[in-house]
């Protein structure tokens, strides 16, 4: 039996092994699918059973998205440019790291049939999955990015990855059409303490987070008067291609699978 697993810090909010071990029933696949929490010293151990195929496959959630690079062989196009890893594979004995996490947030926001073109976008957070996002906004012809982080220099290091992007400091908050929250606040039901009344409002807050399923941020962002979604489809989206580049299977996206979600 093969194994794949997930491996993060934290990670017990994960509903990876959930999704993805009900996909490998479905489709009658042979493998059992697993989280680990890791030190940043252990990820060497994990890339040396995925070389010797003691392990299958292994998605990488924060905050080793850009930690696992040096020990990989090959790096996609996408996963080059955001220098962000989330899902390696093996093949043809080289261990190649992939980048879902874009196509993830593109289709969820296509689903949501909001037109980014042109908008003025907010991202709160600058590490994870923001160079991912960045990369899929700017291929949606937005108008612009702003970036804004507790620790700035973290935000200031994206504009080596990315050009024309706007830093600003935590909490001097202005009118936007999109306000993304992309840090770990929320994960334990934690206030982000911004004043979001001076956004506007009917303002899309998208929440990466997708495990609670309303974080405090978007009860705030409805009580607002804005339009709140959290990271549910992103991560489903993100999950499925990665299981396709592992199994040569699309798996079926559909209501059970966001119930999967609703029901934990």
């Amino acid at each position: 039996m093969k194994k794949y697993l997930v491996i993060g810090n934290p990670i017990s909010h994960s509903l990876s092994p959930k999704l993805h071990n009900y996909w490998l029933k479905q489709n009658n696949i042979d493998a059992i699918y697993d989280k680990i929490k890791l030190e940043e010293d252990g990820i060497k151990e994990i890339i040396q059973d995925i070389k010797e195929q003691k392990i299958a496959g292994c998605n990488v959630t924060v905050p080793f998205k850009k930690k696992v690079i040096p020990f990989l062989d090959i790096l996609s196009f996408e996963a080059e440019k955001t220098q962000s890893v989330n899902t390696i594979i093996f093949e043809k004995g080289n261990l190649i790291g992939h980048n879902t996490d874009i196509m993830g947030f593109d289709k969820a926001i296509k689903a949501l049939n909001f037109n980014m073109k042109d908008k003025k976008i907010l991202i709160l957070g600058a590490g994870g999955v923001v160079p991912s996002i960045i990369f899929a906004l700017k291929g949606m012809n937005v108008l612009e990015i702003t970036i804004s982080n507790r620790t700035k220099q973290k935000a200031e290091n994206l504009g080596i990855l990315f050009k024309n992007l706007n830093v600003m400091e935590w909490g001097n908050l202005s009118e936007f059409d999109v306000v993304i929250n992309a840090t770990s606040l929320g994960l334990n039901n934690e206030k982000i303490n911004l004043d979001f009344s001076n956004v506007g409002k009917n303002k899309l807050f998208y929440d990466v987070i997708y495990n609670p399923a309303e974080t405090s941020f978007l009860k705030e962002a409805k009580e607002l008067g804005n339009k709140a979604e959290n990271g549910g489809a992103m991560f489903i989206y993100q999950a499925s291609e990665a299981f396709k580049l592992w199994h040569g299977i699309e798996p079926e996206v559909n209501f059970e699978t966001l119930k999967l979600l609703k029901n934990d």
